[in-house]
């Protein structure tokens, strides 16, 4: 269980979801998401190619929503050793918390699989060290 203000969160759901959505992109689109950063290009390519004829909507977004937020933030957690929180910006799905900053792969998902232009989850995980860093420079001493 990961925690925030002493809220938990029921980190096997979400990787269940997450592993839903490995499951689902295997027997879909025939490629293997192997829960690293350069598995979410591959799952960039997914999304590109699940939104070529238009954004996502309805119930396939909220399908896909789910998986793909589970799974990039799954990742991220798993690479950079963050958590699971709930946090008062992600109304209502959970966010992560990596190197003393917040990210929130359900937003960033939901943004790729609108079609919002230079979105993208491999940038969404590769760029938190440095917002991380940045955040850090900023701090007062």
């Amino acid at each position: 269980m990961a925690r925030r203000f002493g809220m938990t969160v029921d980190r096997s759901s979400l990787i269940s979801l997450a592993e839903e959505c490995a499951a689902l992109v295997h027997s879909t689109f025939e490629v293997d998401l192997a829960w690293t950063l350069g598995s979410l290009d591959v799952l960039d390519g997914v999304c590109a190619q699940l939104t070529r004829d238009g954004p996502l909507a309805g119930e396939r977004l909220d399908l896909w929503w789910k998986l793909v937020g589970a799974y990039l933030g799954e990742v991220v957690v798993r690479t950079y050793e963050g958590e699971w929180v709930e946090h008062e910006t992600a109304g209502g799905a959970y966010a992560i918390a990596v190197m003393g900053v917040f990210g929130f792969p359900f937003a960033t998902a939901h943004r790729v699989l609108v079609g919002e232009p230079l979105k993208s989850l491999a940038s969404f995980a590769r760029s938190l060290p440095a917002v991380a860093e940045q955040s850090r420079t900023m701090e007062p001493n």
